[in-house]
C-alpha cells in the first residue's frame, strides 16, 4: 500500500467487501476481503464488520470511503431499504469514523459506482445525460447530466407493474422467481423503457453482478433509443475518496 492509497468499503445487503484504493488510477492495489453482512445488519452490527475489513489490512488514521445502499445526505443514512431500518436518521459518517478510528466518507453506493464509471468506465467523456443502474438485491441509480450527478435518484422504487421495480427487474427478483434470461430481460427492458420515457438518456450503463453476465441478457433488450452498455469496473470501491 502506498501513502497516497485511501481505503474504500461498499456495504451490501449481502456482504462487505474493502480493499486499498489508489483514487489516481481508479483502481484497487490488493485484493479485496470480504466479509457477511449480518443478518441483523443494525448500524452497531455492521460497523463492527467494517471494522473488521479494515483491520484486516491493518488501516489506521487513513480516510476510508464507505457506501451504503440508500440516501446518504451530509453523511447521514436517511434510508434503508435492504439493511435494518435503525440506519434511518443515523450519523453514519461519525458512528464509523468512531469505530474504526479513521476519517470517514459515506455515500449512496450506485452513485459511487457511477462516478467510477463516468471517470475511469463505460461513461467516460460522455456527455448529455447518463444512467447508471446497478441490478443486485435492489436497483441502485446514479444519474448524470454533462458528467454532473445528480445525487441520491433512488430509481429502484419507481413502480412497475404495481410493483417497486426491484422487486421486478433486480437481479435478486431474477433468482427469487427462478426466471429465464430472456424472462428477466424483457422485465429489465420494461423498466429502461419507462426510464427513458422519464429521462431520455443518451446512455445506459447496467452495474451489479450481472453486469458479468452481460451477454445473456443485454442483446435480448430491444426497442430502447439509448445505448445500453455494462458496467466496465463492476466495483463501486475505487471512487469513494
Amino acid at each position: 500500500m502506498k501513502t497516497t492509497d485511501v481505503f474504500g468499503v461498499d456495504i451490501g445487503g449481502s456482504g462487505i467487501k474493502g480493499a486499498p484504493v489508489d483514487p489516481a488510477r481508479g483502481v484497487l492495489t490488493l485484493e479485496r476481503h470480504k466479509v457477511l453482512t449480518p443478518k441483523a445488519a443494525t448500524p452497531d452490527a455492521v460497523a463492527d464488520k467494517v471494522r473488521e475489513v479494515t483491520r484486516h489490512f491493518g488501516w489506521t488514521g487513513r480516510p476510508v470511503g464507505v457506501t451504503f445502499p440508500g440516501v446518504v445526505i451530509g453523511g447521514t443514512t436517511r434510508t434503508a431499504a435492504n439493511v435494518d431500518k435503525g440506519w434511518i436518521g443515523t450519523d453514519a459518517a461519525t458512528l464509523l469514523a468512531d469505530r474504526i478510528g479513521a476519517p470517514v466518507t459515506v455515500l449512496n453506493d450506485a452513485d459511487a459506482a457511477g462516478v467510477a464509471e463516468m471517470s475511469f468506465g463505460a461513461g467516460r467523456g460522455r456527455r448529455g445525460t447518463v444512467i447508471m443502474l446497478t441490478l443486485g438485491t435492489g436497483i441502485g441509480s446514479a444519474v448524470f447530466i454533462d458528467g454532473q450527478l445528480v445525487p441520491n435518484t433512488e430509481l429502484g422504487h419507481l413502480e412497475l407493474d404495481g410493483h417497486e421495480a426491484e422487486q421486478r427487474a433486480s437481479s435478486k427478483a431474477r433468482d427469487d422467481h427462478d426466471l429465464s434470461w430472456p424472462h428477466w430481460a424483457r422485465r429489465v427492458q420494461k423498466y429502461l423503457a419507462h426510464l427513458e420515457m422519464l429521462f431520455s438518456p443518451e446512455l445506459f450503463v447496467i452495474g451489479g453482478g450481472v453486469s458479468r453476465k452481460a451477454a445473456k441478457f443485454l442483446p435480448l433488450i430491444d426497442g430502447i433509443r439509448a445505448e445500453i452498455v455494462p458496467a466496465a469496473l463492476r466495483l463501486s470501491l475505487i471512487y469513494i475518496s
